[in-house]
């Protein structure tokens, strides 16, 4: 298995010299198993590089979505497989608590995008999870999902295959003012043993309270979930927009000086585009 960054910001990607390191593009992860099954995470706009190197391939695209905020959509306009002839593309929406199972499509039509969804070539085909199913197979992979704690809620993933556990929770506030979806102790359930956690960690606690209640997670928070599942790996996720390099790096090594603190052997580090991690 093969699990490849291509967009990592939250919110708004983030363009310029001092964002160059982790990169500017918003939610999207790549994961090829071996037996060749696509598995996207999300599609903000860094689901555009990643279309590039999908177009030379002819295998089904499995599209995850956590939920339709439009930093994780955004990019599927611009997602070159789309575009090619009888090429299946299959959508999971995320558990929002708005029936918008289509807002992933529904984005090309009408006032916001030039080209109708309804014209593209390819096979898109929505497969909704119905209610009371949280697992289900998609290759040789076996998919788990746990509603988020975030403003209209979604889906946070679990894929097991190829021997590895993977675990994407973003846009998941642990410790939220409004009534919780998923506590922490089912969180701890839910990714118990994971090889990597990609766990959102936008905030910082300077940012609080200001910023309780927008759905999104402190990095310490996203470390103490990690020490609590004895994660192998902890990658911090959905780095703010205003968040340079620098300030990355910071957040980054504090977080690394917590688990020293702890005396445990989790590795953790900052998402960035483009970093590969081979199961």
């Amino acid at each position: 298995m093969r699990l490849t960054f291509f967009g990592v910001r939250g919110s708004i990607p983030a363009p310029g010299p001092e964002y160059i390191k982790y990169g500017g593009n918003t939610a999207c992860v790549h994961i090829e198993l071996n037996d060749g099954t696509d598995i996207i995470l999300d599609a903000g706009t860094g689901i555009k590089n990643l279309g590039q190197k999908l177009i030379s391939k002819q295998t089904d695209v499995h599209l995850l979505l956590t939920h339709n905020h439009w930093d994780h959509i955004q990019g599927f306009p611009f997602f070159a497989p789309i575009y090619q002839p009888d090429r299946n593309i299959f959508i999971t929406p995320g558990m929002t608590t708005l029936d918008e199972n289509n807002a992933i499509l529904n984005q090309m039509s009408g006032s916001y995008f030039p080209v109708h969804y309804k014209s593209l070539q390819s096979n898109i085909e929505l497969k909704p999870i119905p209610e009371g199913i949280n697992s289900w197979h998609i290759g040789s992979a076996k998919i788990y999902r746990h509603p988020m704690n975030h403003p209209g809620s979604g889906s946070s993933y679990v894929i097991e295959a190829d021997g590895a556990k993977i675990a994407y929770i973003t846009d998941n506030e642990l410790y939220p003012p409004y009534r919780k979806e998923t506590d922490f102790l089912q969180w701890v359930e839910f990714a118990m043993s994971a090889d990597i956690i990609i766990h959102d960690a936008q905030y910082m606690l300077s940012d609080m309270p200001g910023k309780s209640g927008w759905g999104h997670s402190v990095a310490e928070e996203a470390v103490k979930l990690a020490l609590a599942c004895r994660a192998k790996r902890l990658a911090l996720y959905s780095h703010d927009h205003i968040r340079t390099d620098e300030d990355i790096a910071a957040i980054e090594s504090h977080c690394q000086e917590v688990i020293a603190i702890a005396e445990d052997d989790l590795q953790v580090f900052a998402a960035a585009e483009g970093l590969e991690i081979v199961f």
